[in-house]
């Protein structure tokens, strides 16, 4: 069929489905790149702000010059300029969506509202050993006060034995249509978040099992489910802190994360003084449900509580007994798959949001963590019950907790939080030297 025939009917298609179609041959690649399409596409898309109701002799006049220039642009140029609009009308709209802030977290307030507007969602890239990739597309996804969980299981994962790494994306629709709900299928924008090795896995050593799985953790902030049985996956779910995690999710691209801005240090008043007027947001939630939910204020420390490279914030005094906090509910990690589910009674995920004295996220994670039995000595614990203790350490901070389990109520008590920062961080964020 000749070109003229088919650019005739490429022009009476939509923009998803003249990039479809472009996928068939190399020919109709080109085809379907015409500037000719794509600017009148374009036009009707974003047109020219006006300042009445009529097009001014201007407006005209810069319309024909636009069509007449056509043939000297590259082909697929307005092709490009319409995508990168479209990616950037997107990201704006998230933008405005983010900025309202709930003051108790001091993190977006609108986040399901962001989800459900823009088609928001994550998946995972298996990429096996000589380079294949497979997309999962996400199962579950719960939102909770400081974080995403997103849970992907099914029957049709790779043999484990032969990947080699997980990458994680978040996924957006380029085109948004505000008529119509976002689908999965169509063009979609992709901004790697992470990468996570799978080499050695089933060799680690797993954070908790049941009766079916063993659960490992991948840093930052993944679990990845293994079947006792077959040692093949059966789930992986990852805990998404919500502080930059729509940038993270939208402005990277395939093969590179989105880079923060460089950080311009806060001047630190009364450094002499230390750590004053910050405050903490704590929650324990099994990836469904929470059983901690807390808000702490007014935590300081003074210059001198500095241990091993660390400033020391104490959040709960154990001698203060009035400060300790039950946890509400059956205590441990949800799974679950098309077949099966369980609990991993040993396993949770922890949400930390630490504010400074003006309010703004000074350290954020969301990551799984591990209750053992605890070792120190602590003769008012034993006698009170059982010991046990959360830790959790990356190259920004360390959290500390003590537990105590009450058999008369069946029930964990958090007796101590103790947060340590660390001075480098401290020193990056105020510009100064402790």
């Amino acid at each position: 069929m000749p070109s003229e025939i088919l650019l005739k009917i490429f022009s009476y298609l939509d923009a998803v489905n003249l990039l479809c179609i472009g996928c068939v041959s190399r020919r109709f690649y080109h085809l379907a790149s015409d500037n000719f399409l794509w600017v009148r596409i374009y036009s009707a898309a974003f047109p020219p702000k006006r300042s009445g109701w009529k097009a001014n002799p201007m407006e005209k006049t810069v319309v024909c010059v636009a069509l007449l220039s056509l043939e000297d642009r590259e082909a697929g140029y307005w092709k490009k300029e319409y995508i990168a609009k479209q990616v950037a009308s997107m990201r704006g709209a998230v933008a405005q969506l983010v900025k309202p802030v709930n003051p108790y977290t001091g993190l977006p307030a609108k986040v399901k509202e962001v989800l459900r507007v823009s088609g928001l969602g994550w998946v995972l890239t298996l990429r096996d050993k000589s380079g294949k990739e497979s997309i999962i597309e996400q199962a579950d996804l719960s939102v909770n006060d400081t974080s995403v969980t997103v849970v992907w299981h099914g029957t049709n994962w790779p043999p484990l034995a032969t990947l080699s790494t997980i990458d994680l994306y978040g996924v957006m629709p380029v085109f948004m249509d505000r008529y119509r709900s976002p689908t999965r299928n169509g063009l979609r924008w992709r901004s790697l978040i992470a990468q996570y090795s799978l080499s050695g896995l089933a060799e680690t050593t797993p954070v908790g099992c049941d009766k079916l799985v063993r659960v490992f953790c991948l840093n930052p902030g993944l679990v990845v489910g293994l079947w006792k049985r077959e040692e093949e996956l059966a789930f992986v779910m990852a805990n998404l802190h919500l502080h930059q995690l729509m940038e993270r999710s939208t402005r990277g691209s395939v093969t590179t994360p989105y880079e923060l801005p460089p950080h311009s240090p806060f001047l630190d008043d009364v450094p002499e003084y230390g750590l004053q007027g910050y405050q903490l947001h704590v929650d324990l939630h099994n990836g469904r449900a929470s059983y901690l939910c807390s808000t702490f204020r007014n935590l300081f420390s003074n210059k001198g509580d500095i241990e091993n490279g660390y400033v020391k914030l104490i959040v709960i005094n154990f001698e203060n007994n009035t400060e300790h906090v039950p946890l509400i509910g059956k205590v441990g990690l949800s799974w679950r798959t098309n077949v099966f589910e369980g609990c991993i009674k040993s396993c949770s995920i922890m949400d930390v949001t630490l504010l400074d004295d003006s309010g703004k996220p000074f350290w954020c994670l969301s990551s799984p963590v591990c209750m053992s039995r605890s070792t120190s000595p602590c003769g008012t614990c034993l006698f009170l019950g059982q010991r046990y203790c959360i830790d959790y350490v990356d190259a920004e901070g360390r959290v500390h907790m003590d537990l105590v389990w009450i058999e008369k109520t069946e029930e964990y008590f958090i007796v101590s939080l103790v947060l340590y920062l660390s001075i480098a961080k401290i020193n990056h964020w105020f510009g100064t030297k402790y």
